[in-house]
């Protein structure tokens, strides 16, 4: 396989030349690179067995940091597209990709250097933040051990003690060679589940240690139900959640109760349409004048490389666009029509959820010279936002995941027709070892106690994994169950 990706290779193997191991390594090093080969190895961390080949493999096959091209970036103060190259002599550029709590020197910001040299105590730049903090030390870890080091270069892995401001994405930079990394995305919460301290000692302790838990893993998130005043943790998946009240027992000694898994359902539109709202209160003294027309529709996605306009407020899931011509609304109140509607999207229209992938124009509105506040302004535009959303065909959307089933072939019938009673879509099945493998698409409001199901299903033979693929518009019957149920 290695000399089929090397014509020169390829005619000295055909010849009957005999190749060395170090040449070996070279040549599938190249065609791993080039992306023509991908080494496969395997292993148990549990056993400790294969783990150190894997280490030998990254070092052997994947590229270096001078193996990869320059690092994108931006110019927060001009917007314009900056390099950083893998070059100890360029401006110092970092990206903080992970927090971990260490119970010996506390917060530890793991991050990786894109260019520059940064000694320990020096002053760094926050460029997301836009503070600068002191590095008290830099550490460099391997496994469980921790060395200390004075300086790091570039293209090195190391962890930073003091940073307190400093969350995973941000970039960490020479503050007059400003830069910002392109930020790592990560997954919106799939379920959540009410959360509460066991006793009144722990109810302290908990809000530390959820913060703490939240700061480390961004995937895990610390929300309140504003109607009943309860705690909801979210995540991704039952495992995912286990692990952190297990974390949170193990590590902060704090005993919490968890309520039923909740699925984080989200709602969208699918039509268009425009709303107007004037919001005026009279009561004496000073009144209350706010008067905004929108228009809305679903977000259309962004095309690569697509310059957003001055006018355009672009999130993941929003767009705001302020097509205010004549100043018929000060600039001053503008970003409280925008928040506004914020609100109005965290609030929902169909059950109360989330909403999610909608575009807002503000078209029109009107202003009074001693009445208009940014709160009249605010209120307007969620009210018009209400009114309009309502008009625009709403729905609620649920998390489908991917599901992959692996049990011996004589259970494959049963396992089917478990998948299709809960609304799943068999994608297909392939061979694996002495079992069959059986990929699906299934509703994630389904899956609650699969694992006990199938483990029942296939006299213990069975296993299954799952992982977040895609929103989708539940079926009509489904709305109806959900609206009910949160009423």
């Amino acid at each position: 396989k290695v000399a089929e990706t090397d014509d020169t290779m390829m005619t000295e193997y055909l010849e009957g030349k005999e190749f060395d191991v170090p040449t070996i390594k070279k040549m599938l090093r190249k065609a791993t690179l080039a992306c023509k080969l991908f080494p496969v190895l395997t292993g148990t961390a549990l056993k400790n067995k294969g783990v150190q080949l894997v280490l030998d493999a990254v070092v052997d096959y994947l590229p270096s940091p001078l193996d990869i091209p320059a690092v994108k970036g931006t110019n927060p103060d001009t917007g314009e597209e900056v390099l950083r190259h893998a070059d100890d002599t360029e401006p110092f550029a970092a990206l903080a990709f992970k927090l971990q709590n260490d119970p010996f020197v506390g917060q530890l910001t793991f991050f990786r250097v894109y260019s520059g040299t940064l000694e320990a105590g020096s002053y760094i730049y926050n460029a997301t933040t836009g503070k600068k903090e002191r590095l008290s030390r830099i550490v460099r870890l391997q496994a469980n051990k921790r060395e200390e080091v004075q300086k790091v270069f570039s293209g090195e892995i190391a962890a930073a003690v003091g940073l307190k401001d400093a969350l995973t994405s941000h970039t960490l930079c020479d503050e007059n060679n400003p830069i910002i990394l392109e930020v790592i995305k990560f997954m919106e919460p799939v379920i959540s589940l009410r959360i509460e301290p066991a006793t009144k000692a722990d109810q302290e302790k908990m809000g530390t240690a959820l913060r703490k838990l939240a700061n480390e893993d961004p995937t895990f998130r610390i929300s309140s139900n504003p109607e009943t005043g309860e705690t909801l943790i979210a995540g991704m998946g039952e495992l995912h959640l286990e692990i952190m009240v297990d974390r949170m027992k193990r590590e902060f000694g704090v005993n919490a109760n968890v309520g039923k898994p909740q699925v984080a359902y989200r709602e969208t539109i699918l039509g268009t349409s425009e709303a107007e709202h004037k919001y005026i209160k009279q009561s004496g003294g000073k009144g209350q004048y706010g008067h905004v027309k929108i228009a809305l529709k679903p977000l259309p996605p962004l095309v690569e490389g697509e310059k957003i306009p001055k006018n355009v407020s672009r999130y993941d899931d929003f767009e705001f666009i302020n097509s205010i011509k004549g100043g018929v609304i000060p600039n001053e109140f503008i970003p409280a029509v925008e928040k506004g509607v914020h609100e109005a999207m965290d609030r929902g229209i169909v059950a109360g959820y989330k909403m999610v992938n909608i575009s807002c124009e503000l078209l029109f509105g009107s202003y009074h010279d001693v009445d208009s506040s940014e709160i009249a302004y605010k209120i307007a535009a969620s009210m018009a936002f209400q009114e309009g959303c309502k008009r625009a065909r709403p729905v609620i959307l649920e998390p489908i995941m991917k599901l992959e089933v692996v049990a011996p072939e004589k259970f494959m019938g049963d396992i089917t027709g478990s998948i299709m009673s809960k609304r799943g879509m068999i994608e297909g099945t392939n061979p694996k070892g002495q079992a069959l493998s059986i990929i699906a698409k299934v509703p994630l409001s389904e899956m609650f106690g699969y694992t006990t199901a199938l483990r029942s299903m296939t006299s213990g033979q069975g296993s299954a994994q799952m992982e977040f693929d895609h929103y989708e518009v539940v079926p009509p019957h489904v709305e109806k169950e959900i609206v009910a149920a949160r009423k």
